[in-house]
């Protein structure tokens, strides 16, 4: 019997990881939230996990190496077709992610899914008000 696998809409590059288990060991559980804003505002911002508060206009997208992943409802209608990968360069942003005193941040690289993937996708939880 054939298992079914499903495609994660969120995955991590191991150098994010690095970055991420830094972060736990400093704050503790982290979670990631990606808006619609421009230019740094629409990077993936990391916080502790409960200091973002999402609600109704969010979607949890998955978990990405154990931190709740959540994205604004009107910027996933432009990437719900496309599989993200939370990856890390040098250089400082200027948002409110915490990675930031580190001289990183978290960016988003993407690509587009198959007509297979997207028969596999994971559900995504939409949030309530």
């Amino acid at each position: 019997m054939a298992q079914s696998i499903q495609v994660k809409r969120v995955t991590v590059t191991k150098e994010a990881k690095k970055v991420i288990d830094q972060l736990r060991e400093k704050h503790g559980d982290l979670m990631f939230h990606q808006s619609g804003g421009c230019c740094d505002g629409s990077s993936p911002m990391c916080y502790e996990d409960g200091d973002f508060k999402v609600g109704g206009s969010d979607i949890k997208l998955g978990e990405v190496y154990g931190c709740p992943f959540y994205m604004a409802r009107d910027q996933f209608e432009y990437w719900k077709h496309t599989q993200l990968t939370l990856d890390v360069k040098s250089g400082r942003g200027s948002s409110f992610s915490i990675e930031i005193p580190m001289g990183v941040r978290f960016i988003i690289k993407s690509r587009l899914f198959t007509e297979e993937e997207l028969q596999a996708l994971e559900k995504q939880d939409p949030l309530s008000a």
